[in-house]
């Protein structure tokens, strides 16, 4: 594993924390801008989206596997938190939404990990028209996460 330039006294600090006042580090998680995945339609953000995501994460179990066997620290999920997609989608009616939001979770399926966030939107300026609110729970119904 590359050296991450922690002390050996941090290292121990950590250590004892795990092992004498039960610390848990219980997740890992990677950040990922999806900004220089904007496309013009929606078929090529939803593949920039994939390839983004699954080609900047794909050694992020094994990473934190590592870690864990390593240092002896407890890691059971693995996440990766995007862009919200409201920032980079604002061309893509409900439909098509449905297809980003079924290409993030099959980028977690395809990385193998627990949770992928990001579906989000920022709405302290308002929302959607109530027909489009209501769609989404009736088509999101097969994502897995």
């Amino acid at each position: 594993m590359k050296h991450l330039g922690f002390s050996g006294e941090e290292i121990l600090e950590t250590i004892g924390m795990v092992r004498h006042e039960k610390l848990d580090i219980r997740t890992v998680t990677i950040g990922i801008s999806l900004f220089d995945c904007v496309a013009d339609d929606c078929a090529t953000l939803c593949d920039n989206i994939h390839a983004k995501v699954t080609r900047v994460a794909r050694h992020l179990t094994r990473t934190s596997a590592e870690i864990a066997r390593e240092f002896g620290i407890p890691i059971v999920n693995n996440r990766v938190a995007v862009t919200p997609v409201s920032l980079i989608a604002g061309r893509c009616g409900p439909d098509e939404m449905i297809r980003i939001a079924q290409t993030l979770d099959r980028a977690a399926d395809d990385l193998g990990i627990d949770f992928i966030g990001g579906f989000s939107a920022h709405v302290e300026k308002g929302t959607t028209s109530r027909r489009c609110r209501t769609r989404w729970p009736r088509r999101s119904a097969s994502a897995h996460r």
